[in-house]
């Protein structure tokens, strides 16, 4: 079975839940696959659900790096034993770490992520301004400025608007990580009334609202991803995978005019740039973990991804997940943001995403259980704020108030 880009997409947005049906044959088994696409908010709750109450109605679900050393440590999915063949060393460290409890494995990645800015490099050149590979988000707001001509359809930037821990919250999160702040204190008390929340919140309501596209509290990857290829976009701050979208000539009608940099950095360097992978993994519960771990790991193997390459194009294979894939001369030909990319990635550091010290481990989330409804009733005050339904003052505070509830009915403080 090979999967195309558009499964490569729709793994992005709408990920995939996957029953596994019986193996026929050997050596070569034929495994039947039912495919479920889900939108990714919907996709979260019923896994979750799922897992959570032993359903089975699974053998292989699509889960992230927030889910996966949570249920691991939990024995909620299977361990992956991978032969010699697959070659787990080749996966990058990040990758590898991320989907790993006490160096055991528990999910295989499909393709990986950081976030990154991509830019209309006409447009920059034209306002006489030279990128960075690592700009300052004051920067960003001055040529924002300078492009930004909505008479002609193009705004200045495009970020995401809409609301849901893994959609607003992820961009917003490493917004606020380099504006200094964090989610939680070493008391696991919220900080979401401190100085850098208030500060990047108030930083990005003002830059959307002077140089974004209307009705930016809407948007998040696959609305800004649409604007991108129409040429509407002058920049956007947002998983690296879109670059294998907004760079193909089929897709972009500005392919050939954009370029890539690190994200942008205000105090600190700390957590500007998320880490992701959508990855495959067996729950604890299913009867068919045999066939199912045959699958995940095949369709997560070099032959897989050099398979789509040959078949599809190497400008369509999955990234993000292997040292191999940045090694290959076909895939570098054609993948002009590949370096960008895997910097973006090896940047990366869960472990230390925070100027102030803080108690969990994840980039644009808290690997914590309590982590998905705080972020997403988070998620959900900072779109009204960008949507003028609230004051930036009411809409942290609200999440303060949401966050501290949560916080104390786990037991985290009285």
């Amino acid at each position: 079975m090979l999967l195309p880009q558009k499964y490569q997409a729709s793994c992005y947005k709408n990920p995939t839940l996957v029953f596994v049906d019986d193996l026929t044959s050997a050596p070569n088994p034929d495994i039947k696959v039912k495919w479920v696409t889900l939108e990714e908010g919907v996709l979260r709750q019923r896994v979750t659900t799922d897992i959570a109450t032993k359903g089975g109605q699974f053998d292989v679900m699509t889960i992230g790096m927030y889910e996966t050393p949570i249920w691991g440590k939990k024995g909620w999915l299977q361990e992956l034993k991978t032969d010699a063949a697959y070659d787990v060393d080749d996966l990058l460290p990040a990758m590898r770490n991320g989907l790993s409890v006490d160096g055991k494995l528990y999910a295989v990645p499909f393709y990986g992520e950081s976030s990154m800015l991509m830019y209309r490099k006409d447009l920059a050149d034209k306002a006489g301004i030279t990128v960075k590979d690592r700009p300052t988000w004051d920067e960003v707001k001055d040529l924002a400025a300078k492009i930004h001509d909505p008479k002609n359809g193009v705004y200045g930037i495009c970020l995401r608007g809409k609301p849901g821990w893994g959609d607003n919250m992820a961009f917003l999160s490493t917004l606020v990580n380099t504006f200094g702040g964090q989610w939680f204190d070493m008391n696991w008390k919220p900080q979401l009334e401190s100085k850098p929340w208030k500060d990047a919140i108030t930083f990005y309501v003002d830059l959307l609202k002077k140089y974004g596209p209307p009705g930016s509290s809407a948007n998040s990857f696959n609305e800004i991803l649409a604007l991108y290829n129409e040429g509407k976009c002058g920049m956007w701050i947002d998983a690296t995978i879109a670059a294998s979208f907004i760079s193909d000539p089929k897709q972009s009608k500005v392919a050939d005019k954009v370029a890539f940099a690190q994200a942008p950095t205000m105090v600190t360097p700390k957590g500007a740039n998320w880490l992701w992978a959508w990855s495959l993994a067996i729950p604890a519960g299913s009867q068919k973990v045999e066939a199912a771990t045959k699958f995940v790991t095949w369709a997560t193997s070099k032959d897989y991804i050099n398979l789509v390459g040959k078949e599809v194009g190497w400008g369509n294979i999955p990234t993000g997940t292997r040292k191999s894939t940045y090694a290959n001369p076909e895939f570098l030909k054609v993948a002009k943001f590949a370096a960008a990319e895997k910097v973006a990635i090896d940047s990366a550091n869960p472990a230390d995403s925070t100027l102030p010290k803080s108690p969990y481990v994840g980039v644009q989330f808290a690997a914590i259980p309590e982590f998905q409804a705080i972020g997403t009733t988070v998620g959900q005050q900072m779109s009204a704020a960008l949507a003028g339904k609230s004051t930036i003052d009411a809409a942290l505070k609200a999440g303060q108030v949401a966050a501290d509830r949560e916080m104390k009915k786990a037991r985290y403080y009285k």
